[in-house]
């Protein structure tokens, strides 16, 4: 099965906190945090369509320039999540320029910011480049269970942490996967191709029988390919980052890590400077490898090292190895 979700840290795991997810065959992209973004493509970017922004300590807002600055001139709409205060945020990194001859552009950029609170509650604002980022707020409306994208073929959510501030962990999970056997597809005939891709879409549908799809050159019925297709579970991709080793925190993470497949979680210091990582309300790698043992995950990949360990990243990724699955 190949993965639907195709997940990279853009700055590897000492760099500023950036996770780019793909989604394969689908032409969209989303970003989690917004650290340096130097690293990552303008190609890349342009795939983006929603931002999730954990808080905004600068390693990981600041690579909010560099998305405007590919974005600006484009006609696009990009979505931004992140926590309370993110909308006078992103309204202040907004005012910091001149805005005096964008409303002559062509193209509008329009960027949705949705601002995430304790209690449930999403406060919206719209900015856009022909009204020279004024922003528009829209009200508010209330989440329900952590549940922040339901879209038809997965959905992300969200908790809130505890880093002395608020700081959000997301999951994105994919609802259910197709997985079509090549042989079988062989057996009928069938190449593989870019049709596949419709068709995956209309079995995770649960469109009927009868609908027509164009295999290639054939025109074929949805009910007679179903010999080469099997439903199986969706993957589930984890992100944890800054935050306290507290008991509230360890029950967030793991009821939102569940089964991950992959869970990105920051291991900013060895056990050994446990003291310290309490002070700054940060893991260690025990504390990272511990909580994906516990969230069941099938993987852990720590990140977000600091900077004391260069050149000593093995131990901070074997201890958290070694408490993940001792």
């Amino acid at each position: 099965m190949r993965p639907l979700f195709q997940a990279e840290l853009v700055n590897g795991d000492t760099g500023d906190p950036a996770l780019f997810v793909d989604f394969l065959f689908m032409n969209r992209a989303i970003l989690i945090d917004l650290g340096d973004l130097s690293l990552l493509s303008p190609k890349k970017i342009l795939r983006l369509h929603a931002v999730f922004v954990s808080h905004t300590h600068m390693d990981h807002f600041v690579g909010f320039d560099r998305l405007l600055r590919i974005f600006l001139g484009r006609e696009k709409k990009l979505a931004l999540f992140g926590p309370p205060g993110f909308i006078s945020q992103v309204t202040a990194k907004l005012s910091a320029y001149t805005w005096n001859l964008v409303e002559n552009y062509s193209a509008n950029l329009l960027l949705m910011v949705n601002e995430l609170h304790p209690d449930g509650k999403c406060e919206k604002a719209s900015f856009e480049s022909r009204r020279k980022f004024i922003p528009d707020l829209l009200g508010s409306s209330m989440i329900h269970d952590g549940l922040l994208v339901e879209e038809t073929f997965y959905r992300i959510r969200f908790a809130f942490l505890d880093h002395a501030i608020p700081c959000l962990a997301f999951c994105i999970e994919e609802k259910s996967h197709a997985n079509v056997w090549k042989n079988r597809l062989e057996e009928l005939g069938l190449s593989t191709g870019p049709w596949l891709r419709k068709f995956r879409e209309a079995v995770l549908r649960h469109e009927p029988d009868d609908t027509p799809i164009f295999a290639g050159e054939r025109e074929m019925k949805l009910g007679e390919l179903w010999s080469v297709v099997r439903i199986v579970p969706g993957q589930k991709i984890s992100y944890v980052t800054d935050a306290a080793y507290s008991e509230a925190n360890i029950e967030r993470i793991v009821a939102l890590a569940d089964c991950s497949d992959s869970l990105f979680i920051e291991a900013m210091f060895l056990h050994e400077d446990g003291k310290h990582a309490a002070e700054k309300h940060h893991l260690t790698a025990w504390q990272a490898g511990q909580l994906g043992r516990l969230a069941r995950a099938k993987a852990i990949v720590p990140f977000h090292f600091s900077p004391r360990y260069a050149g000593k990243e093995l131990l901070l990724r074997r201890e958290a190895q070694a408490a993940f699955s001792p």
